[in-house]
């Protein structure tokens, strides 16, 4: 649910170079690269009049997201809803608490001496 609410409100911009009728760049979030075709004009030269059309041109798609969302807060919320959301909060919080210490129980305890062999006794052997 809180993906499809990020996509929702998201916006962004697709900016496209063109040269001619062909596509040079595509990019999103930023301006897209050129081709280096564009005609630049002289400032310091203003007596030249001829003037060629530029073949290139740039596109840009802004593409706005949803930005009027239905807030609510939890004093808005019944009682049973409250409640609910409390003690879901404080179960799933609790679910994932552990053991600080490592708890040995036997830890004090020495193993038993062995006196006889058992296999011999039982006459169990390994072949």
């Amino acid at each position: 649910m809180a993906i499809v609410v990020l996509f929702s409100t998201m916006s962004f911009t697709i900016s496209s170079h063109f040269c001619g009728n062909t596509v040079v760049d595509v990019s999103y979030f930023s301006k897209a690269s050129s081709c280096g075709m564009e005609m630049k004009q002289d400032v310091n030269n203003k007596d030249c009049s001829i003037t060629k059309k530029n073949c290139c041109k740039d596109v840009t798609k802004v593409i706005e997201g949803q930005d009027n969302l239905k807030k609510n807060s939890f004093d808005s919320l019944s009682q049973d809803q409250q409640l609910f959301l409390a003690t879901f909060y404080y179960s799933y919080i609790n679910l994932f608490e552990g053991l600080h210490n490592k708890v040995i129980p036997f830890k004090n305890y020495t193993p038993p001496l062995v006196v006889k062999d058992i296999h011999v006794l039982d006459e169990v052997y390994l072949i």
